[in-house]
Protein backbone atom coordinates (compact mmCIF):
# COMPACT_ATOMS: atom_id res chain seq x y z
CA UNK A 1 0.00 0.00 0.00
CA UNK A 2 1.20 3.47 -0.78
CA UNK A 3 0.84 6.43 1.52
CA UNK A 4 -1.98 7.77 -0.67
CA UNK A 5 -3.97 4.60 0.00
CA UNK A 6 -3.34 4.50 3.76
CA UNK A 7 -5.16 7.78 4.52
CA UNK A 8 -8.52 6.91 2.92
CA UNK A 9 -8.30 3.35 4.26
CA UNK A 10 -7.77 4.59 7.82
CA UNK A 11 -10.54 7.17 7.43
CA UNK A 12 -12.89 4.47 6.16
CA UNK A 13 -12.06 2.21 9.10
CA UNK A 14 -12.65 5.02 11.58
CA UNK A 15 -15.96 5.88 9.88
CA UNK A 16 -17.04 2.24 10.02
CA UNK A 17 -16.22 1.98 13.71
CA UNK A 18 -18.07 5.25 14.39
CA UNK A 19 -21.11 3.93 12.51
CA UNK A 20 -21.14 0.69 14.50
CA UNK A 21 -20.79 2.57 17.79
CA UNK A 22 -23.60 4.95 16.80
CA UNK A 23 -25.90 2.05 15.91
CA UNK A 24 -25.15 0.32 19.21
CA UNK A 25 -25.79 3.55 21.10
CA UNK A 26 -29.09 4.04 19.26
CA UNK A 27 -30.18 0.50 20.07
CA UNK A 28 -29.25 0.96 23.71
CA UNK A 29 -31.06 4.30 23.89
CA UNK A 30 -34.25 2.75 22.50
CA UNK A 31 -34.00 -0.09 25.01
CA UNK A 32 -33.49 2.42 27.85
CA UNK A 33 -36.49 4.47 26.70
CA UNK A 34 -38.69 1.37 26.64
CA UNK A 35 -37.49 0.41 30.12
CA UNK A 36 -38.12 3.94 31.41
CA UNK A 37 -41.64 3.90 29.96
CA UNK A 38 -42.44 0.55 31.56
CA UNK A 39 -41.06 1.73 34.91
CA UNK A 40 -43.06 4.95 34.65
CA UNK A 41 -46.24 2.92 34.19
CA UNK A 42 -45.43 0.72 37.18
CA UNK A 43 -44.53 3.60 39.47
CA UNK A 44 -47.23 6.01 38.33
CA UNK A 45 -48.04 8.28 41.26
CA UNK A 46 -51.76 8.43 42.02
CA UNK A 47 -53.42 11.83 41.68
CA UNK A 48 -54.24 12.02 45.38
CA UNK A 49 -52.24 9.67 47.59
CA UNK A 50 -54.19 10.65 50.71
CA UNK A 51 -57.48 9.77 49.06
CA UNK A 52 -56.33 6.21 48.26
CA UNK A 53 -54.77 5.48 51.65
CA UNK A 54 -56.99 3.45 53.93
CA UNK A 55 -58.25 5.31 56.99
CA UNK A 56 -56.29 4.54 60.15
CA UNK A 57 -58.29 3.78 63.26
CA UNK A 58 -56.91 4.22 66.76
CA UNK A 59 -56.88 0.45 67.31
CA UNK A 60 -54.77 -0.15 64.18
CA UNK A 61 -51.86 2.03 65.31
CA UNK A 62 -50.36 -0.88 67.23
CA UNK A 63 -49.82 -2.68 63.90
CA UNK A 64 -47.25 -0.04 62.92
CA UNK A 65 -44.78 -0.50 65.75
CA UNK A 66 -41.18 0.01 64.67
CA UNK A 67 -39.14 -2.95 65.84
CA UNK A 68 -35.86 -2.18 64.11
CA UNK A 69 -34.15 1.09 63.19
CA UNK A 70 -31.42 1.14 60.59
CA UNK A 71 -31.26 -2.63 60.26
CA UNK A 72 -31.12 -4.53 57.01
CA UNK A 73 -34.30 -4.98 55.03
CA UNK A 74 -35.20 -7.81 52.69
CA UNK A 75 -35.13 -5.56 49.62
CA UNK A 76 -31.61 -4.23 50.33
CA UNK A 77 -28.59 -5.58 48.48
CA UNK A 78 -26.77 -8.42 50.24
CA UNK A 79 -23.84 -7.26 52.33
CA UNK A 80 -20.76 -8.78 53.90
CA UNK A 81 -20.20 -6.78 57.05
CA UNK A 82 -20.75 -3.16 55.99
CA UNK A 83 -19.58 -3.69 52.39
CA UNK A 84 -22.32 -4.39 49.82
CA UNK A 85 -21.80 -7.44 47.65
CA UNK A 86 -21.71 -6.77 43.93
CA UNK A 87 -24.63 -8.01 41.92
CA UNK A 88 -23.85 -10.10 38.85
CA UNK A 89 -24.28 -8.38 35.50
CA UNK A 90 -24.91 -9.93 32.13
CA UNK A 91 -22.19 -10.26 29.51
CA UNK A 92 -23.57 -7.60 27.19
CA UNK A 93 -23.54 -4.96 29.91
CA UNK A 94 -19.99 -5.91 30.90
CA UNK A 95 -18.83 -5.75 27.28
CA UNK A 96 -20.56 -2.38 26.89
CA UNK A 97 -18.86 -0.99 30.00
CA UNK A 98 -15.44 -2.24 28.91
CA UNK A 99 -15.89 -0.96 25.35
CA UNK A 100 -17.00 2.47 26.52
CA UNK A 101 -14.11 2.78 28.95
CA UNK A 102 -11.65 1.71 26.27
CA UNK A 103 -13.08 4.12 23.70
CA UNK A 104 -13.01 7.01 26.18
CA UNK A 105 -9.40 6.28 27.14
CA UNK A 106 -8.36 5.96 23.49
CA UNK A 107 -10.10 9.22 22.61
CA UNK A 108 -8.37 10.95 25.51
CA UNK A 109 -4.96 9.63 24.48
CA UNK A 110 -5.42 10.64 20.84
CA UNK A 111 -6.60 14.13 21.82
CA UNK A 112 -3.65 14.57 24.17
CA UNK A 113 -1.11 13.32 21.64
CA UNK A 114 -2.57 15.43 18.86
CA UNK A 115 -2.45 18.48 21.11
CA UNK A 116 1.06 17.72 22.39
CA UNK A 117 2.42 17.18 18.89
CA UNK A 118 0.76 20.26 17.39
CA UNK A 119 3.10 22.85 15.87
CA UNK A 120 2.04 25.50 18.41
CA UNK A 121 3.00 23.41 21.41
CA UNK A 122 6.24 22.19 19.81
CA UNK A 123 7.23 25.82 19.09
CA UNK A 124 6.28 26.87 22.63
CA UNK A 125 8.36 24.05 24.11
CA UNK A 126 11.30 24.89 21.83
CA UNK A 127 11.09 28.55 22.86
CA UNK A 128 10.99 27.74 26.59
CA UNK A 129 13.90 25.29 26.32
CA UNK A 130 15.95 27.91 24.47
CA UNK A 131 15.14 30.52 27.14
CA UNK A 132 16.06 28.12 29.95
CA UNK A 133 19.33 27.20 28.20
CA UNK A 134 20.25 30.88 27.84
CA UNK A 135 19.37 31.58 31.49
CA UNK A 136 21.50 28.64 32.66
CA UNK A 137 24.43 29.90 30.53
CA UNK A 138 24.14 33.39 32.00
CA UNK A 139 24.07 31.97 35.54
CA UNK A 140 27.09 29.77 34.81
CA UNK A 141 29.07 32.72 33.42
CA UNK A 142 28.16 34.84 36.45
CA UNK A 143 29.29 32.05 38.79
CA UNK A 144 32.59 31.71 36.91
CA UNK A 145 33.17 35.47 37.15
CA UNK A 146 32.39 35.45 40.86
CA UNK A 147 34.74 32.48 41.44
CA UNK A 148 37.53 34.23 39.51
CA UNK A 149 37.03 37.42 41.56
CA UNK A 150 37.26 35.44 44.81
CA UNK A 151 40.32 33.54 43.59
CA UNK A 152 42.12 36.73 42.55
CA UNK A 153 41.21 38.44 45.83
CA UNK A 154 42.66 35.51 47.80
CA UNK A 155 45.76 35.61 45.60
CA UNK A 156 46.23 39.34 46.20
CA UNK A 157 45.72 38.90 49.95
CA UNK A 158 48.34 36.15 50.03
CA UNK A 159 50.95 38.24 48.18
CA UNK A 160 50.32 41.33 50.35
CA UNK A 161 50.66 39.38 53.56
CA UNK A 162 54.24 38.47 52.68
CA UNK A 163 53.44 34.83 52.65
CA UNK A 164 54.74 32.35 50.16
CA UNK A 165 54.34 32.88 46.42
CA UNK A 166 51.11 33.37 44.50
CA UNK A 167 50.24 29.67 44.69
CA UNK A 168 50.91 29.40 48.39
CA UNK A 169 53.87 27.07 47.90
CA UNK A 170 57.39 27.49 49.14
CA UNK A 171 59.61 26.47 46.25
CA UNK A 172 62.97 26.97 48.01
Amino acid sequence: MTMEQVGPGAAGAVALVALVVALLALRRARRAEALAASLAERVAVPASPAAQAPPVADADTTAFVITQVGGPREDDAPTVGAVPVARPIDGRLFADIVARETVVKAAGWTYGLRRALSPESRNRIRFEVRQETRRAGRERRAEVKQALREFRARERAATRGGGPGPLGEDVA
